[in-house]
């Protein structure tokens, strides 16, 4: 068989086993119990609050000079902290993925809760958060006082190592359901939104429960108007609004914060099946409910937000998968998920 259409039967054929595939575990209830396995390779990530060490999953050894990696492709897990599916789904995203995913690195990194470290007996430099604080990027609870998303930070940072990756060209931070969660508010309150120069930092956002508003208005039946208060008292409280931002990037303005976000390159994956209202894993807080009932409606009317306050343009995209429901393996792996991950 020609290797061209050998290589396209693959990618089809594993397209539609990852369709068809039942849904991996997202972030439902389970997060309450400790997680099944803890990454094999571990990163120190070191601010000025002092240090920890985070568990991941890397496709490549990047201790030393890897000259043929021109793009790094980090997948964030969602609320079970389970990185080994998510892994799992990143390899198979990279082989879907074919020659354009030949020269990426794929890397997955996991963020413990508290109940992790004495179920694994893990060591006290190991860093842990809250069963869910990790997602919104507050503090975690030891070592020391990192924010999920310095941890982030620290990544990124070891991928502007010119030494480790001299022709890197661009970074993709992805999520999926409760990781598309932390790629969205990661986006809004990154610091720097830069990579290394000449090397493009992009956001996949795939199918969240919810989103960071920047102001008090909501999707009702009137159109986008100011949300009624008294009927959620927390409505616009961070991870759902901009009130009471995390320790990780206090002090700036609402208004800075818009206007550093639109000018990211986000993608908005939304399964255009990923309309129950009633999905277990979907977050049914008043909070959450506000911006919508199901995470297609949810999605489509943040983009929707965020284009009627910028009609001068956004450097950000709204990508509909069709057919597909919660499911994160074949969302990566559509042509959609394909293309946002890896490129067209």
């Amino acid at each position: 068989m020609n290797p061209l259409y050998r290589a396209l039967a693959l990618a089809l054929c594993l397209s539609a086993a990852l369709t068809v595939r039942p849904r991996a575990a997202d972030e439902s209830g389970g997060n309450r119990r400790p997680v099944r396995v803890v990454a094999s390779q571990r990163m120190t990530v070191t601010t000025q609050a002092g240090q920890g060490v985070l568990p991941l999953y890397l496709s490549r050894d990047w201790d030393r000079p890897l000259p043929d990696i021109t793009r790094a492709v980090l997948v964030i897990h969602g609320r079970l902290r389970n990185a080994d599916v998510y892994w799992r789904s990143a390899q198979a995203a990279k082989v879907a993925g074919g020659a354009a995913a030949a020269t990426t690195l794929m890397i997955v990194p996991q963020f413990l809760a508290d109940i992790d470290i004495p179920a694994w007996n893990l060591p006290p430099d190991m860093l842990h958060w809250s069963l869910e604080g990790w997602e919104g990027g507050e503090p975690a609870h030891g070592p020391a006082k990192l924010s999920s998303f310095d941890a982030l930070d620290a990544i990124v940072a070891r991928l502007a190592d010119r030494a480790r990756f001299p022709n890197l060209k661009e970074i993709v931070v992805a999520g999926h359901s409760g990781g598309a969660q932390v790629v969205q508010r990661y986006a809004v309150l990154n610091r720097s939104g830069a990579a290394p120069a000449g090397v493009m930092l992009r956001y996949v956002v795939a199918n969240p429960s919810s989103y960071a508003y920047f102001d008090t208005l909501r999707p009702l039946p009137g159109g986008f108007v100011p949300y009624p208060a008294a009927d959620c008292p927390g409505f616009n409280y961070w991870k759902y609004g901009l009130q009471n931002l995390p320790p990780y990037e206090p002090g700036v303005p609402e208004a800075a914060l818009e206007a550093r976000y639109v000018s990211r390159n986000v993608t908005y994956l939304l399964g255009q099946a990923d309309t129950n209202p009633n999905h277990p894993a979907l977050d049914k807080t008043c909070m959450a409910e506000a911006q919508g009932p199901y995470r297609l409606a949810r999605g489509r009317a943040y983009v929707a937000y965020l284009q009627a306050r910028h009609p001068q343009g956004l450097n950000q995209s709204l990508v509909e998968v069709p057919g597909v429901g919660h499911y994160g393996d074949a969302m990566l792996s559509s042509p959609g998920g394909l293309a946002a991950l890896f490129g067209p």
